[in-house]
């Protein structure tokens, strides 16, 4: 199986998560320059984290307008695997693959160090590793990860299992303190209503190893390269 990188100008995680698909989890791997309008011969794609385009506008706003934008829409209409981290996320919410928005951190502040999330939801394959309400140790790093959404989508998100991961403290709990950012429900991370689109503001790739300091981020990881043994679906 391979994993696609997809690089746009700013981003900054790209060779992180290269790393990790290649060293850590022994597959192939390569980047895909954001001018790529095809992704052929790929069987799961990575928005990284960074700053696209400078995050002018808003975050996300003009990386959903690059040509690689329309492979990966259509990638993911397919049910191929999507994972999205910080400006991934953002990216992917502006490109209308996930609902809802990313705004400026309620304290109108960047926010880096590690937070606790807790396992929300199990209805898609990249929470097959965990186990409902475990409690995982990530680090953040953003200054736009405030996420909103309108009630109305936000109950049907509930009703359909879409909120994958909340701020919690070390315990568990879903406290408002342990939120980093403002998100609407603590969330920290959702999917689309088929499951295979999946985003997230921590950085699983800055811990997927102990030498990094953790390696609660590993799982999303490797349950994608389960899901990709099991049903495989290459671009």
């Amino acid at each position: 199986m391979k994993f696609g990188i997809v690089q746009f100008p700013g981003s900054n995680c790209d060779n992180d998560c290269l790393h990790v698909a290649r060293s850590v989890l022994q597959q192939q791997a390569d980047l895909v320059w954001h001018e790529e309008t095809s992704l052929a011969g790929f069987d799961a794609l990575v928005l990284p984290g960074g700053f696209s385009y400078g995050d002018y506008l808003r975050s996300g706003s003009i990386a959903r307008f690059s040509p690689v934008m329309r492979a990966v829409t259509a990638f993911a209409n397919a049910g191929g695997l999507v994972l999205g981290i910080c400006n991934g996320f953002q990216i992917l919410t502006e490109a209308g693959l996930l609902p809802g928005a990313l705004l400026r951190n309620n304290s109108m502040e960047f926010h880096c160090g590690w937070v606790n999330v807790r396992v929300q939801g199990m209805e898609s394959p990249f929470m097959a590793t965990y186990q409902p309400g475990q409690v995982l140790r990530m680090p953040i790093a953003h200054g736009d990860g405030n996420y909103v959404v309108d009630p109305e989508t936000l109950n049907r998100m509930r009703e359909n299992g879409q909120i994958l991961l909340r701020y919690c403290d070390a315990k568990g709990d879903v406290a408002q303190d342990a939120n980093p950012n403002g998100s609407v429900d603590n969330i920290a991370g959702i999917c689309n209503e088929a499951g295979n689109v999946f985003a997230l503001m921590p950085h699983p790739e800055r811990c997927a190893e102990a030498a990094l300091g953790g390696s609660d981020g590993l799982g999303i990881w490797q349950a994608m390269v389960l899901a990709l043994a099991a049903a495989p679906l290459r671009a």
